[in-house]
């Protein structure tokens, strides 16, 4: 028997890291690229995030197609075809950066206009992403047994996490570097886009073959299909009548939407802050330093501060974890209020207040992920989870289509102070949440 243990777990190692990195891969170009490449190309702060942040929206929604994606054809039909035209559209990305002209990008002036193919392009593949989620988790549930997905939720983890390197960090540093070596900067990404699409292409060449097809991995839709609709439609209404029938959903609701909010406004003008040149309040760093700083010391430290956070979280339960972790992904903020008002130039100065505060992200990350997993208990623990997650994407999609327009009317330190302020809006939320878990006497070893 452990034989055949181990030969099934040789075939997982075949296809479960490539799997989670190529899901990670769009997701980190939509939402974290893009404000890099627009910021890059010159467009301003305010038309930026706006545009940007909508790109969210597919994540907020996904929850009302998902039955969907598990009636109609397989897991591995869904995801071999999401894969197969997000390889499509990375292609036609590469081929629709624009070239505007120099002199408005140096001047932040590059209306957005300019970039309504590009965006229209970002959106199918956003849609294409959220269902590849979908689809690519359902699949790894269905292609392995309980024992090894708990040996594998680390290691697909793990290559999601370094997808986001890849994405933010690597080819964010070969942009920058293409831009100092080339001079021109929609040349530039319009051939770091190009790496991602041959990339991305052989990725999904590779799955098309490498993924198995198992026995249980079969569309519900049956040959009764209209019965199967319609039992469908009603276990899809009584699944969100249920989730907005629960106890203090409208607590959780607004738990959900405030806790990351300093971070939610913080994370679109990052990026923006540490490119752009003294003489607009920025710390004026060069594209590929960026992608060191921010796309890989950041993103390590985010995951080092996940993995501490889990450890604390599974020895303090969710009670307990609630103040030092709403503390700790929000008071870290500061940081940047320093760096807006000092304006530091070394490097490792620099580097190490992104680290502080990306390390905070991931720690007091881990409660929010927690209260989900509590709040989602009950007959219909995976679909009201997914609701949830749809709130998660909401409280980073609507703070961000805001924060350029209130960083270009306030400045970057003032709106950095203006982070900080949100942090009450944290600790209000958090307390009303730890107020309700007491009150419904919640086990403060609770492992939710």
């Amino acid at each position: 028997m452990k034989i055949v243990n181990r030969e099934l777990n040789k075939r997982l190692w075949l296809w479960i890291p490539t799997l989670y990195f190529a899901e990670g891969i769009p997701y980190f170009i939509v939402n974290n690229i893009s404000v890099t490449m627009f910021t890059r190309m010159g467009v301003p702060n305010g038309e930026m995030a706006l545009f940007t942040s909508l790109l969210y929206l597919p994540w907020v929604i996904k929850p009302l197609w998902s039955p969907f994606v598990d009636i109609l054809r397989t897991k591995r039909w869904w995801i071999v075809t999401t894969q197969v035209l997000m390889s499509a559209l990375f292609v036609l990305l590469t081929l629709s950066v624009p070239h505007p002209d120099t002199t408005l990008i140096g001047s932040k002036t590059v209306p957005v206009s300019m970039f309504t193919l590009t965006l229209i392009l970002f959106v199918i593949t956003a849609f294409a992403s959220a269902t590849h989620d979908i689809a690519a988790d359902g699949f790894y549930m269905l292609a392995a047994n309980e024992e090894e997905q708990s040996f594998f939720v680390g290691i697909r983890s793990t290559f999601y996490r370094l997808s986001s390197i890849f994405g933010q960090g690597v080819l964010v540093y070969v942009a920058g570097r293409l831009e100092k070596s080339t001079g021109d900067i929609p040349t530039s990404w319009q051939i770091t886009m190009g790496i991602t699409a041959v990339m991305f292409c052989a990725l999904t060449l590779y799955h098309t073959f490498a993924l198995p097809r198992p026995q249980a991995d079969d569309p519900r839709m049956g040959h009764e299909s209209r019965v199967s609709a319609r039992e469908v439609i009603s276990e899809f209404a009584r699944t969100f009548y249920t989730y907005f029938s629960k106890s203090g959903v409208w607590l959780a609701i607004t738990f959900m939407l405030l806790y990351r909010l300093p971070e939610a406004f913080l994370l679109k003008m990052v990026n923006p802050f540490l490119l752009d040149p003294a003489s607009r309040g920025g710390l004026g760093l060069d594209t590929d330093t960026v992608g060191i700083v921010y796309g890989t010391i950041g993103v390590i430290a985010l995951t080092i501060g996940g993995i501490i956070g889990g450890i604390a979280a599974s020895r303090w339960g969710l009670r307990r974890s609630l103040w030092p972790m709403a503390a700790s992904i929000s008071l870290p903020c500061v940081t940047f209020v320093y760096l807006a008002m000092f304006h530091p130039v070394n490097i490792i100065v620099i580097s190490a207040c992104v680290a502080v505060e990306q390390f905070g992200y991931g720690f007091g990350f881990t409660a929010y992920m927690l209260y989900m997993m509590h709040f989602s208990k009950g007959e219909f623990t995976t679909a009201h989870y997914a609701i949830c997650t749809a709130f998660m994407a909401m409280s980073m999609m609507v703070p961000g289509m805001f924060a350029g327009y209130l960083q270009e009317m306030m400045g970057y330190e003032h709106f950095f102070w203006l982070v900080m302020a949100c942090s009450l809006a944290t600790m209000g939320a958090t307390f009303f949440v730890r107020k309700k878990l007491n009150d419904t006497n919640t086990s403060t070893h609770s492992r939710a």
